[in-house]
């Protein structure tokens, strides 16, 4: 079935359209009692309709806001039947914290909250009790707030079964609801900061969908296959993951975690996957230390095509006719079990949310996957722009989506017009004022347009480092290199206003219960961290690391720290990003003195 992307007018009509076209084919699928099971898009669409009559059966009216805080699951994604019954979804990351849910519940106005199990409650029940505005709580599995509560809580299927018998609000709300319409608020993930919610019209997440499909279109759209990975309250994720694959009438496989994606891919099979660099990252690591194990005529034959893929890519042309023999057979002895690890039907995998490590991308290509980086925000849809199947340049976004517009300003910032062009920050006219201007939307990434209309990112205005010699540094770019090195798995460049850069280095874990293990040391990282043995492991990935970098660039010193960068305890966003501001908050003693002294602490 073809995608209609002219005559939808809003999300929901988009999904009952193509459910209607699909009929008893297999749409959602998810795991239970260990193997997958599907659900039609007949009973995902019968499902999406008698909620979004329950929610208006239970008082709530169009342009009222339900939050909906979730694992990534089939009924997330039925969850947003709020849009079909005229309210405003409201995504909220699971690793929020009863503060985190308060802020949001409460800035947003939310009369409802959608929670699906019992533990995910634990924080969201007190934080709507502290919301002035929650009156119900939905709940996906039962569960039960601890007090009574200042609203009350319904059961998944009592709120289903509330508009039996009601007139079917979907079709007014088909009839009424228009592209410019908002369909939901996506909070940011909070790099630095208050996270706030950034409004998406539906047009805003259609001309996503439409811009994708013709990027894709020369891939060959036809029984696509999505394996959901990332939170769906990721902005990223909810288009890219969810609305995109409802355009092609594609089936979503939901991964189960991160350790399990190796054996979901092998049982899901999908054909596109969408995913941030961190995870690649991860691939990259494990790939590379599964074939060092191995060792010998695996380990050799697995670096020769690594080799001679590299090759291919960065000097087309150049292979000799022993080596495109070579590079063939190859092919089949490497490439092809590669692919299988992946499901053996990929067409590409889609890294965006942060820049792809350039060496990452070239492995992964050398391997024979096709790796297409991205390039958005959340106040963009979030997609401006990717690489072509047809022209991929690692070291680039791509060009912009079809009618995205996109200018570099004097200072190097990256502006974006265009439908996909959020609608504002919810309650927040400052905010909005200081990065809608003139309907260009102020990125604040800093950039360049090549001659083939490629954007390349240089880094973010606020994260560039400026030394006090006034040079500009871009710490990802830094970072990214630092933890190519198998010792380091997470590093953190600081030195604004320094003469130098300095790092906070977190140890690969692997890395170091190996060497305490050889060493007769204690397998903690903790006791490893004043070893200067250990220490001194660490320095050399560093000077391996720094012989990549030019003289700014270069780390001189550095601290350790015994506990990893999660979202766990605040240090990276729910999408696995560095929040520096955190880190400075934590670390920042220790950095400023490693300029105080003249070794390594």
């Amino acid at each position: 079935m073809e995608p209609d992307f002219k005559a939808w007018q809003s999300l929901p009509q988009m999904f009952f359209d193509m459910a209607a076209g699909k009929g008893d084919k297999p749409f959602l699928w998810a795991k239970r009692d260990g193997a997958y099971h599907a659900l039609s898009w007949r009973e995902c669409a019968g499902t999406v309709r008698e909620l979004a009559n329950g929610l208006r059966a239970l008082g709530l009216q169009p342009g009222d806001r339900v939050a909906l805080v979730s694992e990534s699951r089939p009924e997330w994604l039925i969850a947003d039947a709020i849009m079909a019954a005229g309210a405003v979804a409201v995504p909220a990351y699971v690793t929020n914290t009863v503060a985190d849910h308060r802020h949001i519940f409460t800035n947003s106005g939310a009369k409802a909250v959608i929670v699906s199990t019992a533990r995910l409650a634990e924080r969201v029940f007190p934080a709507a009790n502290d919301a002035p505005l929650v009156e119900t709580v939905i709940t996906m599995d039962p569960a039960e707030p601890e007090t009574p509560g200042t609203f009350k809580t319904l059961l998944w299927e009592e709120a289903l079964s509330a508009g039996h018998g009601q007139p079917d609000a979907v079709v007014d709300v088909l009839a009424r609801t228009g592209r410019g319409d908002l369909a939901c608020l996506i909070y940011t993930s909070g790099t630095g900061g208050a996270p706030k919610g950034v409004m998406l019209s539906h047009g805003s997440i259609l001309h996503n969908c439409v811009g994708a499909y013709h990027l894709l279109l020369e891939l060959g759209l036809v029984n696509e296959r999505f394996l959901s990975f990332l939170p769906l309250s990721h902005s990223y994720e909810h288009t890219a993951g969810q609305f995109f694959p409802i355009s092609l009438g594609a089936e979503i496989y939901y991964a189960e975690s991160i350790d399990k994606l190796s054996t979901n891919m092998a049982e899901a099979k999908p054909t596109l996957m969408t995913a941030v660099p961190r995870l690649y990252e991860v691939l990259y690591e494990r790939i590379r230390s599964g074939v060092a194990k191995a060792g010998g005529t695996k380990a050799k034959l697995f670096a020769r095509t690594v080799e001679l893929g590299r090759k291919a890519y960065e000097h087309p042309g150049t292979l000799t006719l022993g080596e495109r023999l070579q590079n063939r057979l190859l092919d089949l002895l490497v490439r092809r079990k590669v692919a299988k690890r992946f499901g053996g039907r990929l067409k590409a995998l889609i890294s965006g949310g942060a820049p792809l490590n350039h060496e990452v991308g070239l492995f992964f290509t050398a391997l024979g996957l096709r790796l297409l980086q991205g390039y958005g925000q959340t106040e963009s849809g979030p997609v401006i722009s990717c690489n072509r199947p047809s022209l991929n340049k690692i070291d680039a976004v791509g060009p912009p989506l079809r009618d995205t517009e996109v200018r570099i300003a004097e200072d190097g910032e990256i502006l974006v017009r265009g439908e996909l062009v959020m609608l504002g920050y919810w309650g927040d006219k400052a905010a909005t004022d200081a990065t809608l201007r003139d309907g260009w939307l102020h990125t604040g990434d800093v950039g360049q347009i090549d001659s083939d209309g490629y954007i390349r990112i240089t880094d973010r205005k606020k994260d560039i480092i400026v030394n006090s010699g006034g040079d500009n540094i871009s710490p990802q770019r830094v970072e990214g290199i630092l933890e190519l090195e198998p010792e380091i798995a997470q590093a953190m460049v600081y030195g604004d206003k320094k003469p130098h850069l300095v790092a906070l280095i977190v140890p690969n874990a692997e890395f170091a219960e190996t060497w305490a293990k050889a060493n007769q040391k204690p397998p903690e990282i903790a006791g490893l961290l004043e070893d200067a043995a250990f220490r001194k492991k660490i320095a050399d990935a560093i000077d391996r690391a720094n012989a990549k970098l030019s003289l700014i660039e270069k780390v001189k010193r550095f601290t350790l720290a015994a506990e990893a960068f999660t979202i766990e305890n605040h240090l990276m966003t729910p999408t696995l990003k560095v929040r520096r501001h955190k880190v400075r908050e934590q670390y920042g003693e220790a950095l400023e003195g490693l300029y105080a002294t003249k070794k390594s602490t």
